[in-house]
């Protein structure tokens, strides 16, 4: 057999076998909770997330490690129930007048809102909820919210009755 028959069968031999593999998903970029033993026999789970971190990057991570955590839930055959809370500095963060923030927080915003946008619309994440307790301190005008974010009186009380409903509590 001549050099270039033997290098155009060691090409062709591998892509052909390639070719006939069944495609395969790309692997997660998280770790996998499938074999989880805390996950044995629970099907459903409930979280209550409390965000409360004004740092753009630190909550955009927070957002980040939320949806990570129920897309895991998912890959192991739980359906999550999340409810994501949002009270103190990480309120600047759920409404659209980055004039309140401060200069070098503003280019982060949209960062910080899109991972909001993106995390409301996933499946099991029930809710997204601003406490309206620290809004005037900070001049937030509610007409500000993000459509995404659903006003509550106290963030404290619904954090108490997520839990009286068996949400466990989780603060980020």
């Amino acid at each position: 057999m001549n050099a270039r028959l033997a290098f155009a069968l060691a090409l062709f031999v591998p892509m052909t076998v390639l070719a006939q593999s069944p495609a395969q998903a790309p692997a997660a970029s998280y770790p996998s909770a499938r074999d989880y033993d805390a996950l044995q026999g629970v099907h459903d789970l409930k979280m209550a997330f409390d965000v409360t971190d004004g740092n753009p990057k630190v909550l955009a991570a927070k957002l980040s490690n939320i949806d990570t955590t129920r897309k895991q839930l998912i890959d192991a055959g739980v359906t999550p129930h999340i409810v994501v809370t949002f009270r103190g500095d990480a309120s600047y963060y759920t409404q659209s007048d980055v004039s309140k923030l401060k200069p070098e927080d503003r280019a982060e915003h949209a960062k910080v809102a899109d991972a909001i946008r993106a995390l409301r619309k996933q499946p099991g994440v029930e809710s997204m909820e601003q406490c309206s307790l620290p809004l005037p301190s900070r001049k937030i005008d509610k007409a500000d919210l993000m459509p995404e974010v659903k006003l509550v009186p106290n963030g404290w009380i619904a954090l108490v009755a997520y839990q009286q409903k068996g949400y466990a509590y989780i603060a980020p």
